[in-house]
C-alpha cells in the first residue's frame, strides 16, 4: 500500500477500513486513515491519508492529503497535496504546494499562494497596499 510506511501507525487518530462508510463531518488532530468511503466533509490541521481503496466525497480542510486513492470535491491544505500514482482528485485544489506523481489524475483547478500558508507573511499582508505590492513610504 502506498504511505504505509509514511508516519508512525501510533500517530493515527483512526480510520476508516474497506467495506465501511462514515456520512458527516470527520475531525480529527494528527492523522487520519480512509481505506473505507467518506461522504460529508473532513477538518484537521494534520495529515488525511486516503488508501488505495479510500473514497472521500467531501470538502476536505486539512494541513496535508496523500492521496492514492479518490477524492471528489474541494480540497484545501494548509502545507501540501501529493497525488500518488493511481490516485484521484476530481474538484478544485487550494494549497501551497501540489505534487502529483505519474499515473495520478487531477481534474479541476489550482489556487496556489505560497506566501498565505507562511505565518509571518500573512502578518505582512496587512502592510501593503491593494494592489499587493509594499506600500511606498
Amino acid at each position: 500500500m502506498i504511505f504505509k510506511a509514511e508516519g508512525n501507525q501510533a500517530d493515527l487518530n483512526g480510520f476508516v477500513d474497506r467495506g465501511s462508510l462514515l456520512e458527516g463531518q470527520l475531525r480529527f488532530e494528527s492523522q487520519f486513515r480512509v481505506d473505507g468511503r467518506i461522504q460529508g466533509g473532513v477538518t484537521s490541521q494534520g495529515r488525511l491519508i486516503v488508501g488505495e481503496h479510500g473514497e472521500v466525497e467531501a470538502e476536505v480542510n486539512v494541513g496535508e492529503v496523500l492521496v492514492s486513492g479518490v477524492i471528489r470535491g474541494t480540497v484545501t491544505a494548509s502545507r501540501k497535496v501529493h497525488i500518488a500514482a493511481g490516485g484521484k482528485i476530481y474538484g478544485d485544489v487550494v494549497t501551497p504546494a501540489l505534487v502529483i506523481d505519474d499515473g495520478a489524475i487531477f481534474e479541476g483547478r489550482c489556487a496556489m499562494n505560497r506566501e498565505e500558508a507562511r505565518p509571518e507573511a500573512a502578518a505582512k499582508k496587512g502592510e501593503r497596499g491593494s494592489t499587493g505590492h509594499d506600500k511606498a513610504v
